[in-house]
């Protein structure tokens, strides 16, 4: 099967490998499509990705085979992976944060090498989840992101009175914007650089958006003019980071959802004068995929705006995260893992 495979230095290949063999338990699963992720980005522009590795993780496709132990899916099922369970018992699963459940091993942060920019993955019969009638598989490959957009929005405890604002209107920003936007949480501010995403953010839902320029200092030990009770960061950008802490009211709350290379420096004085509170939001709610599927199916989120028109093949992986990295494309690009002709 084709594969796009991580081989060092920043760059990919595409290469031919086996499809993946089928224990009795498993499905063999054909992929529709594979989101390209932020995380993918920073394993690969960054260089942190192991050689031989294939990444990608936001996918949906359709059972192909099954092994002899399967009883309940049938060739032709449309699915998406669910995430491994937490233990349900622990401190972190009570509170519905099963993604750091504390007794599951600790996770391999670089394990990225069977992932799903490539034909064929085998999936285990009780993480596969069906997908709704009502949602294309190319939209389903969106519900990862989704998932963590749902467990981002909990998390903050943000309500529609809050004043909100959401620094990167890049992919996770726009689906963060969007999914508060189908809670009914409408004072919704994007701040981004980029002209192209700002314009994406009014798409998916934003009320304004602002160049980053445009957030004022804070005086010391007292709000701006115009402050949020909650600001998403979504963007990795340590300036960002720093500038969304800067534009909390007092007892705010600021969210950090993207991940980035340089540390943010927080004045933790201000959180204590303020009462701030700082949380993160690293997976999924303990519900796992089964929101988030609900949710795309709904026709409550802008699928057309979230998603770019055109799909990428496994040839153009790497050019496509270049562009995604400098801001030339503001939605979730899907791969289709074909290669040209």
């Amino acid at each position: 099967m084709p594969a796009a495979v991580y081989v060092g230095d920043g760059e990919i290949a595409v290469r031919e490998l086996d499809v993946p063999a089928l224990a009795p338990s498993e499905a063999l699963v054909e992929v529709s499509h594979c989101g390209i992720c932020g995380t993918d980005l920073h394993l690969v522009l960054e260089r942190y990705a192991r050689p031989n590795s294939v990444l990608g993780h936001e996918w949906a496709g359709t059972i192909v085979a099954v092994g002899s132990d399967v009883g309940d899916w049938e060739i032709g099922a449309r699915v998406v992976q669910n995430p491994t369970p937490g233990c349900g018992a622990c401190r972190a699963c009570k509170r519905g944060r099963s993604a750091v459940c504390l007794r599951r091993e600790p996770p391999d942060l670089l394990d990225f090498t069977r992932g799903a920019f490539c034909r064929y993955k085998v999936v285990p019969e009780s993480r596969l989840l069906r997908v709704p009638d009502a949602l294309p598989t190319r939209a389903a490959a969106l519900t990862e992101p989704t998932a963590i957009a749902i467990h981002t929005v909990n998390l903050s405890g943000v309500t529609p009175d809050d004043r909100v604002l959401v620094t990167g209107g890049g992919p996770v920003g726009l689906l963060t914007t969007a999914v508060l936007r189908a809670r009914g949480i409408d004072d919704v501010t994007v701040s981004e650089p980029a002209p192209l995403r700002r314009e994406r953010a009014l798409a998916v839902g934003a009320a304004r958006v602002i160049e980053p320029t445009a957030l004022g200092r804070a005086p010391m030990g007292r709000p701006v003019a115009e402050p949020y009770t909650v600001a998403f960061e979504c963007s990795g950008n340590a300036h960002a980071a720093e500038s969304a802490f800067e534009q909390l009211d007092y007892a705010g709350t600021l969210v950090f959802v993207g991940t980035g290379h340089e540390m943010p420096r927080i004045n933790h004085n201000r959180a204590i004068v303020l009462e701030l509170t700082i949380i993160a939001a690293y997976n999924y709610d303990i519900e796992g995929f089964a929101p988030a599927l609900d949710l795309l199916a709904s026709g409550r989120l802008p699928l057309d705006a979230l998603i770019e028109p055109d799909d990428v093949l496994l040839h153009d992986v790497l050019g496509t995260m270049h562009r995604l990295a400098a801001g030339e494309l503001p939605g979730k690009v899907m791969v289709r893992p074909e290669v040209r002709s």
